[in-house]
């Protein structure tokens, strides 16, 4: 026989799968007494979860949308949070995170109260997602690297860099970092003796896991600077750093973090650091973020905007 709390768990699993249930069913597929089902049923309802008792021969039982949520799920605020991250799940580059979504989207609106599902409602009807395009990461994969990560295990895996070329990787596996458009491992790669970022989706991990590491410190304290600052300009030919003359905020407005990192130098300049292969998608780019700005380096693309500039005269003049 189930332990009691597993007990209640799978009753609520079968609850939430099933619309209606008999008692006699319950009872079988859970191994005991339709009494003890009565009782389980009476200790969820004390928990705060909604089961309706069904009338006719032998009875039976529905969960139903309550009152409140339950404690052992999610306030109000949280459930909606929840909910509105599972609609709008399509664009964050896991394969079939929508079709997975929208399993867990319907467990969760039998148990949403009327007034939260109405809120859900009322805003999701608003939202258009935009599904990211380009490659996807399998779910499985992120699970393997996450209990890496946690478990200090080294990984190893074959990699696909971006110029075509296969390698094994070993490597001490530290963050999974979500850029909003595709999925990073960030680790130490022991091979190189260095830190390095690797696209998930072009990587396959090789199993078993390596032995357990001690964690070594991380290169900064602002881990999320760092990483933005490596993803949007060391994988390019071109690194450019600017003085830009408007705000940090001002600035990050207009330019994507997966395109380029922000730091402010005070309340009316900042630096920017963005990369590419091509000095015309450089200057293209900080032309048309309106801005006021100063380019330190590289001294190639100033000398390719003063080309571009005499060019553009040129082709204005009478």
């Amino acid at each position: 026989m189930l332990e009691t709390s597993a007990r209640l768990l799978r009753m609520l699993v079968l609850l939430q799968t099933h619309r209606d249930w008999s008692g006699t069913d319950l009872a079988d597929r859970l191994s005991v007494s339709p009494r003890t089902v009565r009782r389980d049923v009476d200790k969820l309802r004390n928990l705060g979860y909604p089961i309706d008792a069904i009338g006719g021969v032998g009875g039976g039982y529905r969960l139903a949308a309550g009152t409140c949520m339950p404690p052992l799920l999610l306030d109000d605020d949280e459930a909606v949070a929840v909910a509105v991250g599972l609609r709008t799940a399509a664009g964050a580059a896991i394969t079939g995170i929508a079709e997975t979504s929208v399993r867990a989207l319907t467990k969760l609106d039998q148990i949403l109260p009327s007034r939260l599902r109405f809120q859900v409602n009322t805003l999701t009807s608003a939202l258009v997602t935009m599904p990211m395009a380009g490659h996807t990461v399998d779910p499985s994969t992120l699970v393997e690297i996450a209990a890496a990560v946690r478990a200090h295990e080294r990984l190893r895996f074959d990699y696909v860099s971006n110029n075509g070329s296969a390698s094994v990787r070993d490597v001490e596996p530290y963050r999974l970092v979500h850029s909003g458009r595709r999925w990073y491992l960030f680790a130490w790669d022991t091979g190189r003796s260095d830190w390095r970022t690797f696209r998930v989706d072009r990587l396959t991990v090789r199993t078993p896991s390596g032995p357990r590491f001690a964690p070594r410190p991380l290169p900064a304290d602002d881990l999320a600077a760092y990483l933005a600052a490596n993803l949007t300009s060391n994988p390019y030919r071109y690194q450019a750093v600017l003085t830009m003359y408007g705000s940090a905020t001002e600035v990050a407005d207009e330019v994507p973090s997966t395109l380029g990192a922000v730091e402010p130098i005070d309340e009316h300049r900042c630096t920017l650091r963005i990369g590419s292969d091509s000095l015309d998608q450089l200057a293209v780019w900080v032309a048309a973020f309106g801005f006021e700005f100063e380019i330190h380096e590289p001294p190639e693309l100033r000398e390719h905007i003063r080309t571009l500039t005499a060019r553009l005269r040129r082709a204005v003049q009478p």
